[in-house]
């Protein structure tokens, strides 16, 4: 296995993303119509958080519906804002930050994804789905 392949390689680069003014109601639909976990919640293209599928989870009771139901009982949402509930102390790692160094911080975490930033400016993100796929295309 290659030791020094940068995550670029393997991040999400087309990114879907939040903003503060965004509400949890949008959040729940992009994580349904993307299939995703996380979304980074961006100020301009600048990261100031990150929202995760089981954030939503802990305020709601969102698995408790139809995966495929569109229709969400929102009240609850109307309760929080996006910045609220996520995640704002974040390492981000730089798209030359290589694949093993990504794994580590990750196995050492209790969160399941990196923004992938160029200074302040988001430019991908990399989930421990991400790594799992690319130890399987290594076999």
């Amino acid at each position: 296995m290659k030791k020094s392949v940068p995550v670029s390689t393997i991040m999400t680069k087309n990114v879907v993303k939040l903003n503060l003014s965004d509400d949890l109601t949008k959040a729940e639909m992009l994580f349904k119509k993307h299939h995703i976990r996380h979304i980074p919640v961006v100020g301009g293209n600048k990261i100031v958080g990150m929202l995760s599928y089981t954030d939503l989870l802990r305020i709601s009771f969102a698995d408790a519906i139809d995966d495929d139901d569109d229709v969400v009982d929102t009240t609850v949402y109307n309760m929080f804002t996006v910045e609220q509930v996520m995640a704002k102390k974040l390492i981000s790692i730089a798209p030359e930050t290589t694949i093993k160094e990504a794994a580590e911080i990750l196995a050492s975490k209790e969160f399941h994804a990196l923004p992938v930033c160029e200074g302040d400016l988001l430019v991908g993100i990399v989930t421990t789905t991400d790594l799992i796929k690319y130890l399987i295309e290594q076999y």
